[in-house]
């Protein structure tokens, strides 16, 4: 229900946008974020949005570099990433969380219902 794309390779210092489109449900009522999993470590908090739009939350690793956006009419999230390192190499996931008591845990892993597939990004140095 969750399909990002948008990975690939590119040089150090360069920009990529990863997409995230939801299918079969809604998910304007759901916050929405982005994890990474480079090889031999645990899946990580990336950036995270609320269900408006109005209130973005980054990993202090990429704060300042990546942007996190959605349009609820279009059912899509985007990561936007400018000043790659070698260190952001990794698979990026988007997920999907619901409310819980109309409260969200934008940084919570477990919190997130939905993930995607998975898109891999290299960054070569």
């Amino acid at each position: 229900q969750l399909q990002a794309c948008g990975g690939g390779l590119v040089q150090a210092g360069g920009s990529l946008r990863l997409s995230c489109a939801a299918s079969g449900r809604t998910f304007s009522s759901y916050a929405m974020g982005w994890f990474r999993q480079a090889p031999g470590k645990e899946r990580e908090f990336v950036a995270a949005i609320a269900w408006s739009g109005g209130s973005t939350y980054y990993a202090d690793s990429v704060k300042g570099r990546f942007t996190i956006s959605r349009d609820n009419a279009k059912n899509t999230v985007w990561l936007q990433m400018n000043s790659l390192k070698p260190e952001d190499t990794a698979v990026y996931y988007c997920a999907a969380q619901p409310p819980v008591s109309g409260r969200y845990y934008y940084t919570l892993r477990s919190a997130y219902d939905y993930w995607g597939q998975g898109t891999q990004l290299t960054v070569s140095s």
